[in-house]
């Protein structure tokens, strides 16, 4: 009679095994921190363009004197804020508030998640230049506070 062998896995396979699954899993790690950082630059690109057509909306409104605006202001929203929470329609005054956007969306690279939406952006005033932009009286446009550099080599503060 031959001998019979024992059934199951031998040491050596199972480190094998082991040494394999490593190492698949050290190739997929940086591919997942690529796919995370791709998914915020998404989110970024799409709360930039819902808060700058929100400003342009107000503005155009400012245009069409359906918002009461000072005649030596720039037309543009004093804060963030009154893109969400609304304004009065001067010309409508019976019915409710001009909204311009459903909730202030808040900046994925900001570091404090607790921070109110309305803190992670930074703010340009319509009278600063573009190229060292300013907070002032109005918001004539946002910019992502991060210091970090998008995967296409462009800092997010300058999306």
């Amino acid at each position: 009679m031959p001998a019979e062998r024992s059934k199951g896995f031998t040491l050596i396979e199972l480190v094998i095994a082991v040494a394999i699954v490593a190492v698949l899993a050290m190739l997929a790690a940086p591919l997942m921190e690529i796919t995370a950082q791709r998914q915020k630059e998404q989110e970024l690109r799409a709360a930039l363009r819902q808060i700058r057509s929100a400003i342009d909306a107000y503005h155009q409104a400012v245009l069409d004197r359906r918002i009461q605006s000072p005649a030596d202001a720039s037309g543009y929203p004093p804060d963030l804020e009154s893109l969400a929470a609304g304004v009065p329609d001067i010309t409508r005054p019976d019915l409710r508030r001009i909204y311009f956007l459903r909730r202030l969306p808040r900046d994925p690279f900001y570091p404090d998640p607790e921070a109110p939406p309305q803190e992670t952006w930074g703010k340009r005033s319509y009278a600063s230049p573009p190229d060292a932009p300013q907070e002032g009286d109005d918001v004539f446009d946002v910019h992502s506070l991060s210091e970090k550099v998008g995967l296409n080599g462009v800092p997010y503060s300058a999306w």
